[in-house]
């Protein structure tokens, strides 16, 4: 192995472990039920988003997947101490697929868009275009029918359920761009 790939593997490594560990750590603030959709209100969609926003596409997705992979094998990573085969057979499973698409596509976005945009404005707008579509459509666009199906709920009535988390998510797309863009103006190597 040469030595100029050992370090850059090394810090993809820690990388995708940290945000990970983030992304597992959010799990530990408790989950909001809403009563009308079994799949609560988290904040580990923010972590997601954060990962594709600063990782990029890949490292992003595998820090998605290494939790995603962790919560099924049983570990309680997920919102409320939840892990185990249930959770992604569960009306919750397709948002947890969502997470692994979702950062990738932000992630994408970011590194093939966002940060090439001249002006700190249009940055700002195109984050916010690529958070939303990855860490909101992306995510819904799996999770909404993946609960239908489980749980026997129309897919209308699994739509407007899901609006519920609609403010929440638009508000972590806001919080994830800000930090994201911040980290890049900083640290301009972060995607490469």
């Amino acid at each position: 192995m040469s030595t100029t790939t050992a370090p850059s593997q090394t810090r993809n490594t820690v990388y995708v472990a940290v945000f990970a560990a983030m992304i597992a750590a959010m799990g530990l603030v408790p989950p909001i039920t809403l009563g009308v959709i079994p799949v609560p209100i988290t904040l580990q969609t923010l972590g997601v988003m954060l990962a594709g926003a600063m990782l990029g596409p890949w490292r992003g997705a595998l820090a998605s997947l290494v939790v995603i992979v962790l919560s099924v094998a049983g570990l309680p990573l997920l919102a409320g101490g939840r892990g185990g085969l249930g959770v992604l057979l569960g009306p919750t499973g397709g948002y947890l697929v969502g997470w692994f698409f979702g950062s990738l596509v932000i992630g994408a976005l970011f590194k093939y868009w966002v940060i090439r945009m001249q002006s700190k404005l249009l940055q700002l707008v195109a984050g916010l275009v690529a958070t939303i579509l990855g860490g909101i459509v992306v995510i819904y666009l799996f999770g909404i029918p993946w609960t239908a199906v489980v749980t026997g709920l129309d897919f209308k009535t699994s739509l407007v359920g899901s609006l519920a988390f609609l403010p929440g998510d638009l508000l972590k797309a806001v919080v994830a761009t800000l930090v994201a863009l911040t980290v890049h103006r900083s640290y301009r190597g972060l995607l490469k």
